[in-house]
């Protein structure tokens, strides 16, 4: 069972990468799953409301807020929630430049980009 903010961490992060380009209706339909299966349907909404403050400015705004919370996360817990982005963003068959660079930004940011860049090897 996952905490709330936990829950927060996982919608927002899918939310803020999958916005970063526009949402198309496969990744919304990933979000909702997402919710569904984690019961995070209030964290699901918070995500969407804090990407809608503003869309330019969401990622900056969504990477302070994680490298607060993620700083404290063991490195397999990182590596898990990057994982989680690179798998979700593969359900589509491809990840756009914007989204690699964005998953590149928080790898280095929670100091796992070996472990991202093995994964995109994979």
């Amino acid at each position: 069972m996952k905490s709330t903010e936990e829950k927060k961490v996982y919608m927002l992060l899918k939310s803020v990468i999958f916005h970063y380009h526009g949402l198309d209706e496969q990744e919304k339909q990933d979000l909702e799953r997402t919710a569904n299966e984690l019961d995070a349907h209030a964290e699901y909404q918070w995500a969407l409301e804090f990407v809608s403050q503003d869309h330019i400015t969401s990622f900056e705004r969504a990477r302070h807020y994680l490298n607060d919370i993620i700083a404290d996360y063991t490195k397999e817990k990182r590596i898990e929630l990057i994982n989680m982005v690179w798998q979700a963003n593969n359900l589509k068959g491809y990840v756009t430049e914007m989204e690699a660079t964005a998953m590149l930004k928080l790898a280095k940011d929670w100091n796992v980009q070996r472990e991202l860049i093995d994964l995109v090897l994979k």
